[in-house]
């Protein structure tokens, strides 16, 4: 006679299997819109000054929503207007906003103090935060999550402009990068990607 499998033995695989898909489905990927970079950029990090001149650091804004953005206050095009967008960003995510941070961290600190930051990124919407420090931090930073920046010759009268990427490094709650908004993406992308975000909890 061909033995049989004790029904115990059974059933404890049918509740393994049960655990096991389930693990799965928990950790599936949320279905971003806009480019996934979750496992492929590192986590929130750094150690800068805000624009109420304290110390802040990467673990100030877990349990937030972060939005990294890489500026500077006498940008004459890019950076106010990617502020104003993220305005309306904020507007139509209404009260899922209050989880969510935009860092705007200066790629000219030399220019960019904490008072001057705090005017400017208030100027646009009370969720943003400016942030600026040492001209090597910075630098470290920027090449930490593969942006880049640099900054134009002078003109006559001293001023000068910084090129600078204009992406949006997106990260969830636990500090984990999760997706990248480009100027070629949609408002209704990142809306999305954020209400996702912001309403499934911290670590998918």
């Amino acid at each position: 006679m061909k033995s049989r499998r004790p029904l115990g033995a059974a059933v404890l695989l049918l509740l393994a299997i049960g655990l096991l898909l389930g693990g799965c489905q928990r950790n599936a990927p949320l279905p971003f819109k806009l480019t996934d970079i979750s496992g492929h950029m590192p986590a929130l990090d750094f150690k800068l000054t805000d624009d109420q001149g304290k110390a802040v650091s990467g673990a100030d804004y877990r349990g937030k929503v972060v939005l990294l953005y890489f500026g500077y206050t006498h940008c004459p095009d890019v950076c106010p207007l990617t502020l104003a967008q993220l305005h309306v960003v904020m507007q139509r995510l209404g009260k899922l906003a209050d989880g969510a941070r935009i860092l705007f961290v200066s790629v000219d600190p030399t220019r960019d103090t904490p008072a001057i930051l705090h005017a400017y990124v208030n100027a646009f919407d009370p969720h943003t935060v400016g942030l600026t420090g040492d001209p090597r931090v910075v630098e470290a930073l920027v090449k930490r999550y593969r942006s880049s920046f640099t900054r134009e010759p002078a003109s006559s009268d001293g001023n000068y402009e910084v090129s600078h990427s204009s992406a949006i490094y997106v990260f969830d709650g636990g500090g984990n990068a999760r997706v990248l908004s480009t100027p070629t993406d949609t408002q209704d992308d990142l809306v999305h990607d954020l209400h996702l975000l912001l309403s499934t909890g911290t670590n998918p």
